[in-house]
C-alpha cells in the first residue's frame, strides 16, 4: 500500500557517488554524438539541452520510494506541510512510497539528485541549470492557472521610511544579494541594473545573505541597505505576516521570470517518467496550497523553451554552469 513520510537524507558520500555515477556513465561516452553543456557522465544526442534517458536498461532506476525535495527557499517545514496532499496523492498515482527531503541548500539538493538520492525536485530558476547540467535533472512543470505559467518578477526593495526613492540613490551602499547560483537573487541583478546605471560591486557592495527571506528581513531590520528579491517569496512572507506590505518601498520591478521549475532524474525507467507527468499534471492543487505557492495546476515546460530568459541572464552575467563554476559558487555562500 503506498504511503507517505519524512526523512532526514544523510548526504554523506554524495561525492563518491557521483564519481562512480560519471564512471559507469563514462562507457557510453564514445557513443553519445552531443553532450552540449551537460557533465560528462551525460549524452544529450536529441539536442534538447537535457540529458537523454539512459538507452542501457541496467542504468534505468524505478525505485520502490521515491524523494521529493521542494527548492531551499524558505523554512522547509512550512512547504512539507503544503505538499502533504500532494505527497499523498503522487504517492497512489504511482504505486509507491513517496518521502519529502527538506534541503538547506541548492548545493545540497543538486548534488542529492546528482548521486541518485533524489528523484524529483523543484529547482529554484537560477539552480535549475546546474542541476540540469550536473545531477541530469530533467524539467517538465511549473505552477500555474488558467491564464498559464505563474512567474515572479525580480524587485528591489528598500526600507519605506529610507532616504532612498530611486535606484541611483543606492550607489556606495550594503545591498544583499542571494547566493552566486540565484536567478533572481544574484544573476538578474548583475545582468539587468548596469543597463540601468547601476552595477553590482562597483556602484555598491554586495553581501550574499543566503536566503531571498534573509534579504527581505535582513532590509527590514536594517541590516542591509537594499536588496533585489524574488516578488513571489515576499509576497508569501507577507501573507503569513512575517513582514508587512508597509514594511518596504520597491524601487525597481522587472519583466516576468518563471518560477521553481519540478524535473525528474534522468535516468528513471521511461514509464515511471511518464506515470509522474501524468500524476503531475492530473493534480487538481487544494485552496491552501495553491495560496501558499501560488497557481492551482502543474503546466507542462521544456528546459529548452521555457528556460530561455533565465539561461539568457546567466550568460549576460558572464555565468558558467560547469562543475567548477558550481563548487565555486558554493564556495563562496560559506
Amino acid at each position: 500500500m503506498p504511503n507517505t513520510s519524512s526523512t532526514p537524507i544523510v548526504l554523506r558520500g554524495a561525492f563518491a557517488a557521483a564519481v562512480l555515477l560519471a564512471a559507469a556513465g563514462a562507457q557510453a561516452q564514445d557513443a553519445c554524438t552531443h553532450r552540449g553543456d551537460l557533465d560528462a557522465q551525460f549524452c544529450d544526442a536529441n539536442r534538447d539541452l537535457v540529458a537523454d534517458t539512459p538507452t542501457d536498461p541496467k542504468r534505468l532506476k524505478d525505485p520502490s520510494t521515491l524523494v521529493f525535495a521542494f527548492t531551499p527557499v524558505e523554512d522547509p517545514s512550512i512547504y512539507e506541510k503544503l505538499f502533504r496532499p500532494f505527497m499523498g496523492h503522487l504517492s497512489q498515482c504511482v504505486g509507491k512510497k513517496v518521502v519529502f527531503f527538506p534541503v538547506q541548500s541548492n548545493a545540497a539538493q543538486i548534488e542529492a539528485m546528482r548521486s541518485g538520492r533524489l528523484h524529483i525536485a523543484a529547482f529554484s530558476p537560477g539552480p535549475v541549470n546546474f542541476a540540469v547540467n550536473l545531477s541530469g535533472a530533467v524539467p517538465f512543470a511549473i505552477r500555474g492557472n488558467d491564464q498559464g505559467p505563474v512567474g515572479m518578477y525580480l524587485k528591489m526593495i528598500v526600507r519605506k521610511d529610507s532616504p532612498y526613492q530611486k535606484l541611483e540613490d543606492l550607489k556606495g551602499k550594503r545591498i544583499a544579494h542571494t547566493s552566486p547560483s540565484s536567478n533572481s537573487g544574484n544573476l538578474a541583478p548583475r545582468a539587468l541594473f548596469p543597463k540601468i546605471g547601476l552595477t553590482p560591486d562597483t556602484d555598491y557592495k554586495v553581501v550574499y545573505s543566503g536566503k531571498h527571506d534573509q534579504s527581505i528581513l535582513g532590509v527590514k531590520t536594517g541590516d542591509y541597505d537594499a536588496a533585489p528579491v524574488a516578488s513571489d517569496v515576499l509576497q508569501h512572507m507577507t501573507e503569513r505576516g512575517v513582514v508587512k506590505g508597509d514594511d518596504f518601498r520597491v524601487l525597481y520591478t522587472s519583466q516576468m521570470f518563471p518560477t521553481d521549475a519540478y524535473a525528474y532524474a534522468h535516468n528513471l525507467a521511461p514509464a515511471l517518467q511518464d506515470k509522474i507527468k501524468q500524476c503531475f499534471f492530473d493534480y487538481k492543487v487544494p485552496a491552501e496550497m495553491a495560496k501558499g505557492l501560488g497557481g492551482d495546476r502543474f503546466l507542462p515546460i521544456t528546459y529548452q523553451k521555457d528556460w530561455e530568459l533565465v539561461r539568457t541572464v546567466a550568460t549576460s552575467a558572464g555565468e558558467l554552469f560547469t562543475r567548477e563554476a558550481f563548487d565555486k559558487a558554493a564556495a563562496g555562500k560559506k
